[in-house]
């Protein structure tokens, strides 16, 4: 499958914004080493929860460790899962630079992902098959617009996933 040219513009911008990011950083001169523990912030689309990420962003200062924030993608069946998706790289790279912006003003050293998959648990399931983590905060989401994994999704990941994890509900209002 050939991308069209319109993708790859979109993917020539993603490189150029990633660039731009990693020449301000150098000149800023904050660069964090990597901490040895590492706490995985996953999340869906362009939404995530302030109050999970203020969380993650706490225990990562009290542990020392590296936030590992990761966009999970969600590619159709009708096409490979490698194939370039520089539609939803767009979109997740601004939540994951603000995410890291956010991470480095408060000190914590920040190795961004974004994972694809068939669905946020087969993505989740990829990323963990390669990844190292010591712990997951995730937010709960409501099912009624708040972001967040839904009820079905956290209990898969309880069940399915190695590791500490920390559900997060902000913002509980009850029914």
């Amino acid at each position: 499958m050939i991308p069209s040219p319109l993708d790859l513009i979109v993917l020539i911008l993603l490189v150029i914004a990633v660039a731009a990011l990693i020449v301000i950083r150098v000149r800023r001169g904050r660069p964090l080493a990597p901490a040895p523990k590492r706490i995985l912030f996953p999340f869906v689309g362009t939404d995530l929860s302030p109050p999970a990420l203020d969380a993650a962003l706490r225990l990562c200062r009290a542990e020392q460790a590296t936030l590992v924030p990761a966009a999970l993608a969600t590619v159709p069946l009708t096409l490979s899962l490698d194939s370039p998706q520089p539609r939803q790289a767009a979109a997740a790279m601004p939540v994951l630079e603000a995410v890291e912006h956010r991470a480095l003003n408060n000190g914590v050293p920040v190795d961004s992902r974004i994972e694809r998959g068939r669905s946020p648990r087969h993505a989740l399931r990829e990323l963990a098959s390669h990844e190292r983590f010591d712990r997951i905060v995730v937010a709960a989401g409501n099912g009624h617009g708040e972001p967040g994994l839904d009820a079905d999704d956290v209990a898969w990941l309880l069940d399915e996933l190695p590791g500490e994890i920390v559900v997060l509900r902000p913002g509980y209002r009850g029914r």
